[in-house]
């Protein structure tokens, strides 16, 4: 194991590149790939690798949410996923959408779970093997889940009103300029435009990449711990909320609070500023 994740609160939820191309052929494993620009996994990927579109595969195309619980198992069935699979998820943006990926998998029951520490990126500059090959895998039949964990690590936006009204800790992970409303139309993303700029009221602006290192690898215990446990003063057990503009770099942050950190109260407001800033009468706070 690599040393630096024996200190994180679960150190199997990573392995780095050695390690995974180590176990490229693993029957019990399967690579997954979700990236923001759905067109990187056919320029070269990791072999064996599968693509899971976070808008196309696990999102639903009617309705503001996921897909049904038959479309997800679709989706693990088709990429040769079971149960017992250990499903370990990379992608760009260090792994933004990959952790989006594996958030939702979270939602759906499947425990089984890592990321590539580092993501693409590192695994292209240390210069370890890609392939243009789409891989595929012998179909399974991945059972329907019986239900979606939405209680447990997902916040809507009423359970963020009264998180707010209760001065529990919210944590607003975009940009500084997101967060002081300085910044409300990012053109890159049109689909996510959004009213009013500013914050939720009482919410703590720490931006998801203050977790990263440069090369993408997130950042060690202690440093990680110093960032949210001394400088936010949020403790073990603490109830807390993480949002950005649409879920996917609060999926991240969730993921180093709970599975580096070891929190065990955090939910991920996935509906998030494109929601709330267009809300009617939603309250917003400006400024730093």
């Amino acid at each position: 194991m690599n040393p630096k994740f024996a200190q994180y609160a679960h150190p199997e939820a990573l392995v780095d590149g050695d390690w995974l191309q180590a176990h490229l052929t693993d029957p019990g494993i399967r690579i997954v790939e979700s990236n923001e620009d759905v067109l990187l996994y056919d320029t070269g990927h990791i072999p064996g690798a599968v693509h899971i579109d976070w808008r196309g595969d696990l999102q639903d195309n009617t309705v503001r949410d996921y897909v049904p619980h038959e479309a997800f198992a679709a989706v693990c069935s088709k990429n040769g996923i079971t149960p017992d699979t250990t499903v370990i998820f990379y992608g760009d943006k260090s792994n933004w959408w990959a952790a989006y990926a594996l958030w939702v998998f979270r939602l759906y029951g499947h425990t089984r779970v890592k990321l590539l520490d580092g993501g693409r990126d590192k695994w292209r500059s240390e210069g370890r093997p890609l392939t243009r090959e789409k891989s595929s895998h012998p179909h399974t039949q991945y059972p329907v889940p019986s239900k979606r964990h939405d209680q447990e690590i997902r916040a809507f936006y009423e359970d963020t009103l009264a998180h707010m009204q209760a001065k529990k800790p919210l944590i607003d992970v975009r940009s500084p300029g997101e967060f002081r409303g300085e910044i409300t139309h990012m053109p890159e993303y049109p689909q996510e435009g959004v009213l009013r700029g500013g914050h939720v009221p009482g919410a703590k602006g720490v931006p998801w990449k203050t977790a990263a290192n440069d090369d993408g690898t997130f950042k060690t215990y202690d440093e990680l711990k110093k960032i949210y446990t001394e400088n936010l003063g949020l403790k073990p057990d603490a109830d807390i909320i993480a949002y950005c503009r649409i879920g996917e770099r609060s999926s991240h942050t969730w993921f180093v609070l709970t599975y580096l950190l070891g929190y065990t109260r955090v939910r991920n407001y996935d509906g998030s500023w494109t929601e709330w800033g267009n809300r009617v009468r939603a309250p917003i706070e400006k400024g730093a």
